[in-house]
């Protein structure tokens, strides 16, 4: 069936969906935080991944409670700006085959990304990794202020997207899909866990056949 005869969008969040950036995202926080006196903490891998999948505004609170709005906001911006400036020109991991599955999907469905990032981070990887020709659409909490449900819901109301399905590694994924009211496929893959996730894939090369079941 051509795609123009396809009325399901997928709708992929990024981190622990798309790709790993966990190791770059480490490195950078250290170099920001070496900057500041105040803080003696330094981030380490696993602390990185927990921070995935929420918005730059929650991971200022998380890391710096001590610290008032203004200060954790100045902090977590300067990181973000190097976090994509470094993504931009450089890319991170991305899971195995990635492209290839992406090339398969979207012979028959539109695709889209929607990710609680600052903004520019998303477009930092479709650049590094030149993948923008798969994708009709991004959103990005930092670029709306809007979360990642609300935001699901700007993109399927801007593109006119009738039916669809959110891709995620975690439960926040599932929040917001179900906020949205879509159905939610579990990336265990990722960094993060499910509760009743409408289809679950092990690996990003599972996904064109599980999407079958809600065409």
């Amino acid at each position: 069936m051509d795609m123009e005869n396809k009325d399901l969008a997928i709708i992929f969040d990024l981190d622990g969906t798309l790709w790993n950036s966990t190791g770059c995202a480490c490195a950078i926080w250290n170099r920001v935080l070496e900057k500041h006196n105040n803080i003696s903490f330094r981030m380490t891998k696993e602390r990185a991944e927990q921070l995935m999948g929420k918005t730059m505004e929650d991971i200022g609170k998380i890391l710096f409670p001590e610290l008032n709005e203004e200060e954790r906001n100045a902090i977590v911006d300067e990181f973000g700006d190097e976090e994509v400036k470094y993504l931009a020109e450089n890319g991170a991991i991305l899971y195995e085959g990635l492209e290839e599955i992406l090339k398969v999907l979207s012979r028959k469905y539109k695709l889209y990304i929607v990710s609680n990032c600052q903004d520019g981070y998303v477009s930092a990887f479709l650049q590094a990794h030149k993948l923008e020709r798969y994708f009709f659409d991004i959103e990005m909490s930092g670029r709306t202020g809007l979360d990642k449900g609300n935001n699901i819901k700007l993109i399927m109301k801007r593109n006119n997207i009738k039916s669809a399905v959110y891709i995620g590694d975690t439960d926040g994924d599932e929040k917001s899909a179900r906020f949205a009211g879509i159905p939610f496929i579990y990336a265990k893959y990722g960094f993060g866990e499910a509760v009743s996730p409408d289809a679950i894939i092990t690996d990003i090369s599972e996904l064109p056949e599980c999407i079958k079941i809600f065409e």
